[in-house]
């Protein structure tokens, strides 16, 4: 009888301590680093310093960044109360000219927050292009304008579709055509209204952006073109992504455009 009541007590001791909540606690020194200007093809890094204020071991299983841009490493072996460890954000800034906004999310059994949101964010200086176009030809070229460089999607689910229009114009001599469309998250893509606007001619450039990462995300999408002038337009999407599943695609109507200048 005893040895019964016994082996109860012991399980029941067993199934309270596994159900019991993990008292980790995990306090980052800070959430967000800026590397100000950046040379191209840099690969800047950081260190975030993360501490366990808790009473209880905190383990990082994952971390994961916005965009293959972006290399994270971490402490892999179990935080102990009072111990520190670490998160290393490397920024890769080849081919990434312009201002970047990049978070890195961090999974723990931290009690309070099992997901960590951290950012880096800078402005990468482009390398100086060398062309051999002549005057004469830079005068006849294609030439681009868009009337807005940014499209804030505000609110979106985690895996949701959604789409931004911008209008963009022909103000050089010859047909202009856009041909292709670059992002370092790899979650966008393009369509035009016209395959070949004429000089003078208004087209739609619709992208479709597709979030895989909770928080605040800014992508920078390059539009490469056949303007020799400016082959390269960088166009900034800003959404606040939530946890959820879509129901169905969102297409999102902004305010009117920005006049062409």
């Amino acid at each position: 009888m005893k040895s019964k009541v016994f082996l109860l007590t012991a399980l029941c001791f067993i199934f309270v301590c596994s159900g019991a909540k993990a008292q980790g606690k995990l306090l980052f020194e800070k959430d967000t680093h800026d590397f100000g200007t950046l040379a191209e093809g840099t690969q800047a890094a950081y260190v975030f310093k993360v501490k366990n204020v808790g009473v209880d071991p905190v383990v990082i299983p994952d971390v994961k960044a916005s965009c293959g841009c972006t290399t994270p490493t971490w402490t892999k072996k179990p935080i102990m109360p009072g111990d520190s460890g670490t998160i290393t954000a490397v920024y890769n800034s080849a081919g990434r000219p312009g201002p970047f906004y990049k978070s890195i999310t961090v999974f723990s059994n931290n009690s309070e927050q099992p997901q960590h949101v951290l950012y880096i964010k800078g402005e990468v200086e482009a390398k100086a292009l060398k062309t051999g176009s002549s005057p004469e030809q830079k005068a006849m070229s294609p030439r681009l304008a868009v009337g807005s460089t940014g499209y804030d999607f505000g609110k979106l689910e985690k895996g949701q579709k959604a789409f931004a229009k911008f209008l963009i114009r022909n103000t050089g001599r010859k047909p202009l055509v856009i041909q292709s469309v670059k992002s370092a998250c790899n979650c966008v893509i393009y369509r035009t209204s016209r395959a070949e606007i004429k000089p003078g001619e208004v087209a739609t450039l619709e992208l479709r952006y597709v979030p895989a990462m909770l928080g605040e995300q800014i992508e920078e999408v390059t539009v490469l073109s056949n303007d020799i002038v400016m082959p390269a337009l960088r166009l900034r999407l800003k959404a606040q992504v939530v946890a959820g599943k879509a129901s169905k695609d969102t297409l999102r109507e902004g305010a009117q455009p920005t006049p062409f200048r």
